[in-house]
């Protein structure tokens, strides 16, 4: 799943008539550039959930064929559900086994080869040295396991996979993810890895430009 349903309010003015996800880096948009990635390390199917200029993201990247992909949408309306309840309203059509899940506005040369769910898991987040905009980080780990901020802290990369139990007793509707993932950090059931490859978060329009910059 590609998170894409974002108002991007950081981003503006570029994101009042472009949706982030449909930003580019170099010739690719940052959605164009997760699903080569994707489909590269063997994954078919994808979904993507819709708000802000929904249209756009569907008219850019159709039912995926021309990528040797099968894309569907969840269209979630003028407000979006945030993550949580994005990913449990997809629930439906991502099915009963783990899946990815993918920011639409973070770039990076993740190889999505390596994610893999441990069988005593119900979430595996992938983490990245913390960036000079986000110095405290999300996260520590202790033993191959995501625990709550102590010593050695890293910043939570917007890819992670999930068990479907993993969203067990919630209800349709908005909702955040990280008090989810709290209760299962509590519960030692999130496992984790440190990526330090190239990672970006595409928050703001000077994050943006460093990031052409470099790319191009």
């Amino acid at each position: 799943m590609i998170l894409a349903a974002g108002r991007g309010e950081r981003m503006r003015p570029l994101t009042d008539d472009t949706p982030k996800p449909l930003l580019k880096i170099g010739r690719r948009s940052l959605i164009e550039h997760h699903l080569q990635a994707l489909r590269a390390a063997g994954v078919r199917d994808v979904v993507v959930n819709l708000s802000w200029l929904g249209e756009q993201i569907r008219a850019a990247v159709g039912d995926g064929a021309r990528l040797s992909l099968a894309v569907r949408y969840t269209e979630e309306g003028p407000v979006p559900l945030e993550t949580g309840g994005g990913i449990f309203n997809a629930l439906p059509l991502l099915g009963a086994e783990p899946f990815i899940v993918v920011n639409g506005d973070v770039w990076t040369d993740y190889p999505f080869t390596r994610l893999a769910l441990a069988h005593d898991a119900t979430a595996h987040l992938v983490l990245v040295p913390n960036p000079a905009h986000h110095v405290q980080g999300d996260f520590s780990l202790d033993g191959g396991r995501v625990v709550h901020r102590r010593g050695q802290t890293y910043t939570f990369a917007g890819i992670a996979v999930y068990h479907p139990q993993f969203f067990a007793g919630c209800k349709a509707g908005r909702f955040p993810l990280l008090p989810l993932l709290q209760h299962a950090i509590d519960a030692r059931s999130v496992s984790g890895e440190v990526y330090e490859g190239a990672w970006s978060d595409v928050g703001t329009p000077q994050r943006l430009a460093q990031l052409q910059a470099r790319t191009d």
